[in-house]
């Protein structure tokens, strides 16, 4: 039994679960067999009265199954009887006549959350790293091991589909509420409290219910009513385009009317089905691909810096300063007044106090963290700053202002970093004396949440500061893709083409709402004039202004001042409750009709669904197809990362250049022609798709 060692003490077996050359635990079809034989070592052992399995792995208990290993299953068949294997196990796990108890310090995901569920009693630590959760919806699968069964069982239908349903982290105070777990400790003392409940015996408090759980949970109606109204807001959400969060609710029901093997035979057959849809197929490839963006940007230990200084205190300054806090550096946050650095010290105090009332962060911890902002309003305090980034104003003149200073108090090795979404890198430092130590890192927002840090690089800049903005990144937790400098770099850039059709297909007559339904059913979060008003209608008008629309009008696309006019009539969006819809302080957001007078009248057309997605949606991956053509993004994979973490391209289709070569390089080459012929120049397809469309390769 590789994958454990066990040792025993006054006859409990203390189980130690540490899978070789790997900094994880995960669950393989190795891993299984030898858990029962495992089990029939603790059953046949007459002195052994009890079992804890416990992980040697420092941050992790076990992570989840083996994607490497499921992804390379031939059949959907074979990943069905997996699934029932794994069901099998478990079940003689939950039934064994010795008590097993779960030990458990650091991340237990996915599978590893079910095989700590199948044991009769859970003991986890209270350390920062101990997390729990069911993640396999984000990989469009359910969990394929009594997940949708046990979790149900021990934190009740609505906190069961909440974390089946979202895949989020629940952490240790707030399983132990939920009842997932049975009892909370330090980390020091875990394999003594386990092995003291092992020689003592235990009892289960059962989950305490509130008198809603009580009634929503206890009756036959209650339930129904509870997953009607799941089943609709999973409709409501994602459109038909993801098939697992309806398969896992199918399983919830089916155990619960019918009982445990009847769920966990309709869970290993909806793990079957999801196995061979395309939405998995790519939602596992997206997971894989940040895993390996992680490994292939890792630069050599030579390439860090201890501390960052930060230029700017705005929305985004404060959001970088808490994510590089986070990431254990010791940062410099200088403004050009007090009470911006007095509203950036809120926002990110507001941010992690959040977190300690949730009990996923320590009071130590936060004032730890909040004790590593140094504060000024004078140049001269950053002159030991290793990296320098700033966030002001989108100015090319202010920003290049902000770099003479930085150059003028900082070492000559000190490393720019501009955070800017469409200003060419190579204008900001055209006067730099030093251009090889400038480089842009552009952030989304807010920054604590969005997953993305798109680097950008010059002709100039060095591989030291390329090394150290990409290094930084990844310390801050973000998936680094790396672009060549050029007018809106490759997400800005894609981004404006799918916007500017939008506003084209309104000009066309179609609604405001429709054009937003029809992307958001091709598989868009938010529907692209939403995503205008949240981005700022102003903001736009200022790209549009810049590089990026002289680079559309050199292609011979038509200039269209339609967003200028808005930005004019103050109409910015939700920071002034007013764009392409009206955003009052109380209830939801409705369509602006006012704003029809710019786009021939009030009167609308109902346009074909099909066609305005082709129109808007095939101009976004048109122009992510010429930035790989121009050699502004590397590879597929990297336009593909960065258009679904940094802008919510479809997931399910696993970005721009998965869908065309999902789709078929001809087919989409077939309707760019189309739209080329309707509505000239902007639709001439890339050259890269005509070229993939002729030998019919994937483009990677």
């Amino acid at each position: 039994m590789a994958y454990f060692t066990i040792k025993k003490q006054d006859g409990i077996a203390i189980v130690t679960l540490d899978q070789a050359n790997s900094p994880v635990n995960v669950l393989s079809a190795t891993m299984l067999n030898d858990f029962e034989k495992l089990m029939n070592t603790i059953e046949e052992d007459k002195e052994t009265t009890a079992a804890i399995l416990y992980s040697a792995k420092p941050d992790c208990w076990v992570a989840g199954a083996d994607i490497k290993e499921f992804m390379q299953m031939e059949s959907s068949e074979e990943a069905g009887n997996l699934s029932r294997s794994g069901n099998k196990l478990l079940t003689r796990l939950s039934k064994l006549s010795k008590p097993v108890i779960a030990a458990i310090n650091g991340a237990t995901l996915g599978g590893g959350l079910e095989l700590a569920m199948a044991c009769h009693y859970r003991i986890a630590s209270t350390d920062k790293k101990t997390v729990f959760g069911l993640p396999e919806i984000k990989l469009g699968l359910l969990p394929g091991g009594g997940g949708t069964q046990r979790s149900v069982k021990l934190v009740g239908l609505r906190n069961g589909l909440d974390m089946l349903l979202t895949g989020k982290n629940v952490y240790p105070f707030k399983a132990k509420k939920i009842g997932l777990i049975d009892e909370l400790i330090h980390k020091e003392g875990l394999l003594e409290a386990a092995i003291k409940v092992a020689k003592n015996g235990f009892k289960r408090k059962p989950r305490k219910k509130g008198m809603l759980d009580k009634v929503l949970e206890g009756t036959p109606f209650g339930r129904n009513f509870v997953l009607k109204k799941a089943r609709e807001t999973v409709t409501r959400k994602t459109r038909g385009n993801y098939p697992s969060p309806l398969k896992i609710i199918d399983a919830v029901e089916i155990g619960l009317d019918n009982g445990l093997q009847a769920g966990l035979e309709a869970e290993s057959a909806g793990f079957a089905y999801l196995h061979g849809t395309e939405a998995c197929k790519n939602l596992i490839g997206l997971f894989l691909a940040m895993q390996d963006n992680k490994k292939l940007n890792s630069n050599a230990k030579t390439h860090q810096v201890d501390n960052i200084a930060m230029i700017g205190a705005g929305f985004m300054g404060a959001g970088i300063t808490e994510v590089s806090i986070k990431a254990g550096y010791e940062v410099t946050l200088k403004d050009i007044n007090l009470k911006g650095l007095g509203s950036a010290l809120k926002t990110i105090w507001s941010d992690f106090d959040k977190l300690v009332k949730r009990k996923a962060m320590g009071y130590v911890e936060r004032d730890t963290l909040m004790s590593k902002i140094t504060t000024t309003v004078n140049d001269s305090d950053l002159k030991h700053a290793e990296l320098v980034i700033e966030a002001v104003f989108e100015d090319t003149g202010l920003k290049q202002k902000i770099l003479s200073g930085v150059e003028k108090n900082c070492s000559a090795s000190t490393i720019f970093a501009t955070n800017t979404s469409s200003l060419p890198i190579a204008d900001i430092a055209s006067k730099a004396k030093k251009p090889e130590n400038v480089i842009g890192m552009h952030y989304f927002s807010p920054v604590p949440k969005m997953p993305l840090l798109e680097i950008i690089v010059t002709d100039k800049t060095s591989a030291r500061a390329k090394a150290i903005a990409t290094n930084v990144g990844l310390d801050q937790g973000k998936t680094v893709v790396v672009v060549k400098d050029g007018p809106g770099f490759y997400t800005t850039r894609i981004l404006s083409a799918l916007t500017h059709e939008a506003i084209q297909v309104l000009k066309l007559g179609a609604s405001v709402e429709s054009i937003d339904s029809a992307m958001k059913d091709w598989g868009f979060p938010v529907g692209p004039l939403s995503l205008l008003d949240e981005v700022g209608i102003d903001v736009a008008a200022h790209i549009a202004r810049g590089n990026l629309g002289e680079m559309f009008k050199d292609r011979g696309i038509e200039e269209d001042d339609t967003v200028e006019k808005l930005s004019n009539a103050k109409l910015f969006g939700r920071k002034s409750s007013k764009g392409f819809y009206l955003y009052p302080k109380k209830g939801r957001k409705t369509v602006n009709k006012d704003i029809y007078q710019y786009f021939g009248g009030e009167e609308r057309k109902q346009l074909d669904k099909t066609k305005i997605q082709n129109q808007i949606g095939l101009a976004m991956v048109n122009e992510a197809l010429l930035c790989h053509q121009e050699g502004i993004i590397s590879s597929a994979a990297d336009g593909d990362l960065a258009a679904i973490l940094g802008l919510g391209f479809p997931p399910f289709t696993g970005g721009p250049f998965s869908y065309v070569n999902a789709q078929g390089a001809d087919r989409i080459l077939a309707t760019l022609n189309e739209l080329n012929e309707e509505f000239g120049v902007r639709f001439t397809p890339a050259k890269l798709l005509e070229k993939h469309a002729k030998s019919g390769k994937d483009i990677v």
